[in-house]
């Protein structure tokens, strides 16, 4: 694959090029670079960076793994009715809060494709509201996987960035990771 990048002598080969016929020694690169350059080949329509394929397995669905906190969820996502079962459960018993199913439906309410996929889901480690996250997280990985071409929106929404927050660790001399022990004057 040729590299289109131009350096500034190009730059500057060109707009001498503008004002002058140019010459075939004076351009460089492949030949449909050199046509397009002299103006004789229109731009071309398609873009030069390849788009990302589609990645399925065997039956048809795409597979990611999301983390948040000490969470770690393994998702299927495959077209259905919506349907989204964690743990061999439905999402209303196994999230029984409305704010942890409103963080894992995010994904679907951004890319507008409520009641289209059937998400099946392990998730291990972690409390709910981290498995929440690593559910959120997998199946933003596994909608790109599904549908390469969402995977610009679901990225300026930030839901493809791993959530590194975790919880700081105790340190010796503290009662917890920053909390000093009870100051006793006597």
């Amino acid at each position: 694959m040729s590299d289109n990048r131009q350096s500034l002598s190009d730059l500057a080969a060109l707009t001498q090029q503008s004002s002058q016929p140019a010459s075939p020694a004076a351009l460089s690169g492949d030949s449909s670079a050199d046509a397009y350059l002299a103006g004789q080949v229109d731009a071309p329509t398609q873009p030069t960076t390849p788009l990302r394929q589609q990645e399925l397995d065997k039956y048809g669905r795409a597979y990611a793994t999301g983390r948040r906190k000490d969470a770690v969820a393994r998702v299927w996502l495959k077209p259905g009715s919506g349907k989204i079962t964690i743990n061999g459960r439905d999402q209303e018993t196994y999230f029984a809060r409305p704010t942890l199913r409103l963080v894992i439906n995010q994904v679907f309410g951004i890319t507008e494709r409520e009641g289209q996929y059937d998400v099946i889901c392990t998730v291990k480690g972690g409390g709910l509201s981290g498995q929440a996250g690593a559910v959120k997280h997998g199946i933003s990985q596994a909608i790109t996987k599904y549908e390469p071409i969402l995977r610009a929106l679901v990225k300026a929404a930030g839901f493809l960035t791993r959530d590194s927050r975790t919880v700081e660790r105790k340190k010796y001399g503290r009662a917890k990771a920053r909390r000093s022990f009870q100051f006793s004057k006597r």
